[in-house]
Parts: structure tokens; sequence; C-alpha cells
């Protein structure tokens, strides 16, 4: 295979972030300990300055062989990944310095994952796509298990990459099929084969069956969320932050690539999955978070519900349906972020909290603390006008448009029970009586990210117009 000078042209911010990670992991491995400080820095201006490589210049195109695509979506989504991976190295210094476990392999490993997640986005080939989502897995399950002296951190480490192993199986398992029946791997071929005729083949309905269920695990949609949950809880709340956003941004704009271009013809057939997942993970986000006392453990089952939601824009299968999704993405990763950013300020006498009852009282101790965290919960939970609401209302007008009239009163229904312990979380921060008060926090990155976080929100929920024209040029990108 002849590699072109248009190729390497654009992925040139992939191969100057393999490039710098190399070399940071060099300078690491020389410099020892002592450089951690220096590395994370430079691994989360690295991404940054990825991030711009992808819009100066922008360019469009098809590389090596068809195995590589960018276009508009594709360099949308790789900008949410690499801030939020980037913001995550930056929340995770304060809290595993106190744990005494920062050292410089954890930035690595997040870059070489935001690497893995920006070939998943560009994945035109099954194989590329598989070769991506390794990249990050294998990254990923070792973060998990980061912190080596906790028991918790280590079995969230384990379970991750027992079912994440179980899920790739199932996606290679499937992409074997699609091979055998198409007669390729590449995207073009898949989509040429079913506009043949093929898409009668019951063998490529069932290994695109395969290949949805390896994805849906990489984004915890329901049946295949179990591990979401006790990773959530039992991982470093750094790492947690890093797996709310990031890999779950990436998962699922591979999963719109995958079926809104090649499996195209089968519409009919995927769109029926989806809808199943989407209903079933609104409905679980919404029910089982209920009682949940742990905040982590509230925010992992928060997590699925808003996959649900994010999964009923993508079963719509229209432009619209998609421009909403990469508008509700973006408003979950600012969400999220602030959100977690909050957590991590949470201590008492030093010591980290996680349940949500330790936040009582919050509002009379940490005033600017707990409006922070209201103004994430009400955007949660969609209350008007702020920007989560814009989100869900978008969400479900493309599916309304679709004719997914049930689903989408089913969404409705879960978004208000959803808004039951997003408003708990107030209820316990205003009007409880107050616990032990919880530390002053430090001027520091988290709280940094915090205020940046209420700030966008605030701004997204005031004049949405701009966010929502990038996802307008976003999903035309796809469409064209």
């Amino acid at each position: 295979m002849i590699v072109g000078l248009e190729s390497w042209t654009l992925a040139r911010p992939e191969i100057f972030l393999a490039a710098a990670t190399a070399l940071l992991l060099i300078y690491g491995v020389v410099r020892g300990e002592i450089a951690t400080p220096f590395v994370s820095v430079a691994t989360s201006v690295a991404l940054l300055v990825t991030a711009a490589l992808l819009f100066l210049p922008y360019r469009e195109g098809t590389a090596f062989s068809s195995l590589f695509i960018v276009d508009r979506l594709t360099a949308t989504m790789k900008v949410m990944v690499l801030v939020g991976s980037a913001v995550a190295i930056l929340m995770s210094r304060a809290y595993f310095e106190q744990a005494k476990a920062w050292r410089f392999e954890y930035p690595i490993l997040v870059a070489l994952a935001t690497l893995g997640m920006m070939l998943m986005i560009s994945a035109n080939d099954l194989m590329a796509l598989y070769v991506g989502l390794e990249l990050q897995s294998l990254a990923l399950y070792v973060i998990a298990a980061f912190q080596r002296d906790s028991v918790r951190s280590t079995e969230a480490g384990v379970k991750y990459f027992v079912l994440g192993s179980v899920a790739s199986g199932m996606l290679l398992f499937g992409s074997s099929l699609i091979y055998g029946f198409c007669g390729g791997t590449a995207f073009v071929q898949i989509s040429g084969a079913l506009a043949d005729g093929r898409a009668t083949e019951i063998g490529v309905i069932i290994g695109l069956v395969f290949v949805v269920a390896g994805l849906a695990f990489k984004v915890s949609a329901v049946p295949f969320h179990m591990w979401t949950p006790d990773v959530y809880e039992g991982a470093p709340t750094p790492v947690t932050a890093l797996f709310a956003v990031a890999p779950k941004i990436a998962a699922l704009s591979l999963l719109v690539s995958v079926l809104m271009g090649p499996f195209k013809p089968l519409f009919a057939q995927w769109q029926q999955i989806i809808v199943v997942a989407s209903v079933l993970s609104m409905a679980l986000g919404a029910f089982a978070a209920l009682r949940q006392q742990n905040i982590k453990r509230l925010m992992a089952y928060s997590s699925i519900g808003n996959v649900g939601y994010i999964l009923l824009g993508v079963a719509s299968g229209t432009e619209i349906g998609i421009q909403a999704v990469v508008f509700y993405l973006a408003i979950y990763l600012v969400m999220t972020l602030g959100v977690f950013a909050t957590i991590l300020m949470m201590k008492r006498r030093n010591i980290m909290v996680e349940q949500v009852s330790d936040l009582a009282g919050l509002a009379r101790s940490q005033p600017m603390m707990a409006l922070g965290m209201l103004i994430f919960m009400f955007s949660l939970a969609g209350i008007p006008p702020l920007a989560g609401f814009w989100g869900k209302l978008y969400i479900f007008m493309a599916a309304v448009e679709a004719k997914l009239f049930i689903p989408a009163v089913l969404g409705v229904l879960a978004s208000v029970v959803a808004s039951y312990y997003y408003l708990r979380i107030v209820k316990v921060m205003y009007f409880d009586e107050p616990a032990e008060a919880i530390d002053r926090p430090a001027f520091g990155v988290n709280r940094v990210v915090a205020l940046v976080a209420a700030f966008l929100i605030a701004i997204f929920s005031l004049v949405p117009q701009p966010l929502s024209l990038i996802a307008e040029a976003a999903a035309k990108g796809l469409f064209q």
C-alpha cells in the first residue's frame, strides 16, 4: 500500500499526538518520577494542540486506502474527546498526589487512550475500527486499576477488562460474519454489497447485531451496562470523570458513523435494536438511580440514562437527529466535567467523601459550590431554560419527526422520573440539616473547571444557537 502525502496530511493530528506521547514517555522513563508534573501538563497541552491541528487548516477526505476518514462530524467529535481528556488529566493531579499514586504513566495512558478514540472516530473500515477500539480499551483497563493499593480500583479494572474482552470478541465475531457475506471490511465495500441486494442475507443482519452489541457495551447502553455502576464507583474519581465523557463520546460517534454509513440500507433492522436499547437505557437510568446513595454510582446510572436519550436521536436516522446528538453530547461533556470537578472538591478533614448525604447543608458552608452543583443538577434534569433542557428538547423533536412517538413519550416520562434524584441532591444541599462541613476547596484546577462549566452551561442556556449551528454543520458532513 503506497501512502501519499495527502494521507499523512489528513492524519496530521493523530501523528502529532502519537509522536508527542512517545517523546513524553521517553522523557518520563529517563527522568523518573520527578518528570510527572511536567509530563501531565505537557500531555494536556499536546491534546489541546492536537484539537487545534484539526482545523488549522481544515481538510476533508479519506486516507490510507480509505481506512481513515475526516469530515466535519469526525473533527467535531474529536475536539470534544480531546478537550474532555485534557481536562480530565488536569483534574487528576490533586487526587492522585493525595493518594500517593501520581505517576507520569497516568497522563501517557490517557493520551494513548485518546489516540485510540481518535482512530475509532475516523475509522472507515471494520479492522481500523477494531484497532482504534483496542488501543483505547487496553489503556483504559490499566487506568481503571491505576490506584494499585486500592482493592476497589483493582476490582474495577478487572471487571472492566473481563467484560470489555467479551464485548471485543462479540464485535470481532460480528465483523467476521459481515466480511464473509459482504466480501470486505471497508465501509465502502460493505455499503456497495448491501446496495447490490445482499441486505437480505441473514448472516449480515446477525453480524450487525454482534457489532452493535460490542459498541453498546462501550457506551454502556442497556442490556450491556452491567459494568458501569461498579467501575464508576470503584475506579479513582478522576478516572471515572474520564470514563464518563471521552470514551462515551468516541463510541457514540463511531456508532453513528457505522449505522448511518455502510449499514444505512439496513436502517429498518437496526432502528428496532437502537430503539429498544434507548428505551431500556432511559428507564434503567431513571429508576435504578432513585435509591443510590453514592454519588459516583448515581452518576453511572445518570450516564446510562443520558445514553438512552442520545440513542433516541440516533434511532431517528435523520440529519436533525444526528444534529441533536452532537448538540446533546457537547452539553453532556460540560455538565459531566462540572459535576465531577465538584465531586473532587468534596473533602472532609482532607478525606474524599462520595455519599449524597455528605452534601447536607452545603449551601450554608460552601454557597458557591452548592450553586454550581445546583446548575449542573438542574441542567441534567432538563429544567428549562438550562442547556440540558434544550438538548433533550432537540432529541425528542427529532424522534417525533421520525414518527417515534411512543419512545419519545417514554423518554419524557423517564426524564420526569430522573428529575427526582437530581433534585434530591439539590434538596440535600439546601434544605437538610447541615452535616459536618465540607472543607473549603483551595483555588485549584477543579474549582476553575467547575466555574467554567457552570458559566458555559449558563451561556448555552441563554444562547444555544451558536452550538446548534456547530452541531448542524457536523451533521451535514455525514449526509453529504
